[in-house]
């Protein structure tokens, strides 16, 4: 192994710049530790090696030449793979889309491309970003570095574990209920749901038009602050895309919080099922680590949390079934046992429901921006309950026990990092959730950023040992 795995995406860019290190050298860094290691992860469902290994080239011969496209450039990515790759697979991890090849990238692909980015290739997801870790798909599900018997959380998958083991420092995923940030929770690393319309979607495979939010996974705060940095931005063709400049993410992300306003919701995980005494220890332990560095943390009521969760779930599933109801009728037997039960449920749902929870949706909206986010900054809350499930606790036949606190944000489409926040007695992640206002992305990192300088002096491995194929017993 290189080491240069450990390389934060801004030092990387810096070594670029000053000739130490070249991007050719990054690629074949991050492609030797995927041949190594991701036989056990199954993190990658396409390797784009000869894109990567041209991509560098080109990085380290405009650079040379006083050509600098930005943060990114020379810097390796991999993108879910839902999103698309003109002239590349795209299959969303299902028999449907085996054979799909699209014609032109993604907006957010283009945008990394334009920045100077290196695929690396497309990475693992739960069918069409909402099945589950399924074994009756085309590719095995990815697993999670700290322990190979267990899940990563999804739908990015594979984008979690691929940070989480460093093969590539940064990953594309989406989040619907939670996507980005389950994975991240699980894996041990930081997952950023931007605000609603703040970054494109179009080229990216829809699961609901009107809760899908594309972000990054990511080894560090800063890291997702430059990937996002990047992707964002107004996208005419995106009928949800906002038409506003884009944040600078970069320039405060070492401001702190003294002073900052944090509410802590506890009724929102108070009670819940699936809470840990650890998840709800280090809650707790990092409101008061917060409040010692100069923010003022109080107890804030939001609407119950299971309101959100079925009024994220009718509008979901009714999305979600109006997208795929003609092909699972024509090929039914082309889908996943898990994501066809889960999204055929929803031709029982009428248009008076889910009026009834779009109407809901504008009330919880209000509750967290007009009221809560109105006295306070930030939110500070749990994001997953506990740590990942094993593989073993998944029913073949219906979605397995994953404990998350994510939809809420989803449906008010407000910003959320995922943060880790310390290991289980079992040796898996912890993770807590920060939530600001929307477009405030650039407080939200900050504050992410104090967090992790935070949670660094708590003691405990910041990444998982690199996994063996010898160690999986599911």
């Amino acid at each position: 192994m290189s080491g240069l795995e450990d390389l934060p995406i801004a030092e990387a860019g810096k070594r670029l710049r000053d000739g130490s290190l070249t991007a050719t050298a990054l690629a074949r860094s991050s492609l030797d530790r995927i041949a190594e290691l991701d036989g056990a992860l199954h993190s990658f469902v396409l390797l784009t090696a000869d894109r990567a290994l041209a991509d560098a080239a080109r990085a380290d011969a405009e650079l040379a030449a006083g050509t600098d496209r930005g943060p990114m450039h020379g810097i390796p990515y991999a993108l879910k793979d839902i999103y698309d790759t003109g002239g590349i697979r795209t299959t969303c991890h299902s028999k449907v889309l085996i054979d799909n090849i699209p014609a032109e990238d993604c907006v957010v692909g283009r945008k990394l491309a334009a920045g100077g980015g290196v695929l690396l290739g497309k990475l693992a997801t739960h069918e069409f970003a909402l099945g589950g870790p399924s074994f009756d798909l085309p590719f095995p599900p990815a697993r999670n570095p700290w322990n190979l018997d267990h899940v990563t959380g999804g739908s990015s998958s594979g984008s979690g574990a691929s940070v989480a083991a460093r093969l590539v420092r940064t990953a594309m995923g989406s989040d619907t209920g939670g996507s980005i940030r389950g994975p991240a929770a699980y894996c041990g690393i930081v997952g950023l749901k931007p605000t609603y319309g703040l970054v494109s979607r179009r080229g990216v495979f829809p699961l609901s038009y009107t809760l899908d939010h594309c972000g990054p996974l990511s080894a560090s705060v800063e890291d997702a602050a430059i990937t996002t940095q990047v992707i964002a931005g107004y996208d005419s063709a995106d009928p949800a895309s906002a038409n506003r400049p884009v944040p600078d993410l970069l320039t405060g992300l070492q401001g702190g919080v003294k002073g900052l306003r944090i509410g802590l919701p506890r009724k929102l995980w108070q009670g819940a099922e699936g809470l840990t005494p650890e998840t709800e220890a280090a809650l707790e332990r990092l409101a008061k680590d917060l409040a010692a560095a100069g923010a003022i943390v109080e107890e804030v009521l939001l609407p119950d949390y299971q309101l959100f969760n079925a009024c994220g779930r009718v509008i979901l599933l009714s999305e979600a079934f109006a997208i795929h109801e003609k092909t699972m009728r024509e090929r039914p037997q082309d889908y996943g046992e898990l994501f066809f039960m889960r999204v055929a449920v929803a031709a029982s749902i009428s248009a008076a429901d889910y009026m009834q929870a779009q109407r809901l949706r504008r009330e919880l909206s209000v509750a967290v921006n007009r009221v809560a986010l109105q006295k306070y900054d930030l939110l500070l809350t749990a994001c997953a309950l506990g740590p990942a499930p094993a593989f073993a606790d998944f029913p073949s036949d219906r979605p397995g026990p994953m404990a998350i606190q994510s939809m809420p944000f989803n449906v008010t489409g407000n910003p959320a990092l995922s943060m880790p926040a310390g290991l289980s007695p079992e040796g898996l992640p912890l993770s807590v959730q920060l939530v600001a206002r929307p477009f405030e992305e650039a407080l939200l990192l900050r504050a992410g950023r104090a967090v992790e300088l935070i949670t660094a002096g708590w003691g405990y491995a910041q990444r998982p040992a690199d996994p063996t194929p010898a160690l999986v017993s599911a």
